[in-house]
């Protein structure tokens, strides 16, 4: 009789482990996330469970580097691109929160070279985020309607570059008529762009679409619908929303146990 308890406890017992090693990254406004671990078919799956897959276009998943798990998104040509089709909660949001990791692959070649953007009927700028048209190498953010956003700049903000071959956490937070940009979990730039973007039914590209993709790689995407506060930035960053260890993802989540909001 203690016998069969004690086997039918260990049988739940990994049970409920291998459920939770399993279970989908859920938080609160999350409606895409991409750990870049893995493809299939030149499909890059989204972990929250929603379906919003990415399809991948002369672009690839690297196991050369990565800042947390087994791989990274490589975006080496200027028509790589990965793209995620159009839904409801990617087309209706005002408030909203991109996050993550990149490491270019090549100096600057002065032309305006695309991270990413949410498209949406006449904008490519809900928000927009590209390497800057000069020699240095920079980024800026923007929303439409206009040109509103930040200025051109590196890791610790305006009047710096980024290095090529070094990985840095960016994140674009929009709350109101306010965006704020953090690198590395730190607040560089504050400006003032709509309160109402542009929005509607619209892609969102890593990489090439209308401009020709900047060359790096990219791990841990995250896109929000609201708004996230510097700390919850940093838990984020630091890989406290998922259970991790660098170079060795499981993807386990925590949420709001270990991330403040």
């Amino acid at each position: 009789m203690i016998r069969s308890i004690k086997f039918l406890f260990i049988v739940v017992l990994f049970a409920s482990i291998s459920t939770v090693a399993y279970a989908l990254v859920d938080d609160e406004g999350l409606i895409l996330y991409f750990n870049f671990d893995s493809q299939k078919d030149g499909v890059v799956t989204d972990e929250t469970g929603g379906g919003n897959d990415g399809v991948l276009a002369h672009a690839s998943i690297s196991t050369e580097t990565a800042v947390y798990g087994d791989g990274s998104l490589l975006c080496d040509t200027l028509n790589s691109s990965m793209m995620v089709y159009a839904f409801d909660a990617l087309s209706e949001y005002q408030d909203n929160s991109y996050l993550f990791w990149v490491q270019f692959t090549q100096e600057n070649n002065g032309a305006w070279n695309q991270l990413l953007a949410k498209y949406a009927p006449d904008s490519d700028r809900s928000p927009g985020i590209w390497t800057c048209d000069s020699i240095s190498l920079q980024v800026l953010c923007q929303f439409h309607p206009g040109f509103h956003g930040t200025d051109c700049m590196g890791a610790q903000g305006y009047g710096t570059e980024f290095q090529v071959g070094e990985w840095y956490h960016l994140a674009s937070v929009k709350k109101e008529n306010t965006l704020t940009f953090y690198i590395n979990g730190g607040e560089v730039a504050e400006e003032t762009v709509p309160y109402t973007h542009f929005q509607g039914e619209g892609e969102l590209y890593i990489g090439r679409e209308l401009h020709e993709s900047a060359l790096f790689y990219m791990d841990d995407l995250y896109v929000y619908n609201r708004s996230l506060s510097a700390e919850k930035i940093v838990n984020i960053m630091d890989g406290l929303l998922v259970s991790v260890e660098p170079q060795g993802k499981l993807p386990v989540v925590w949420g709001e146990i270990k991330g403040g909001k």
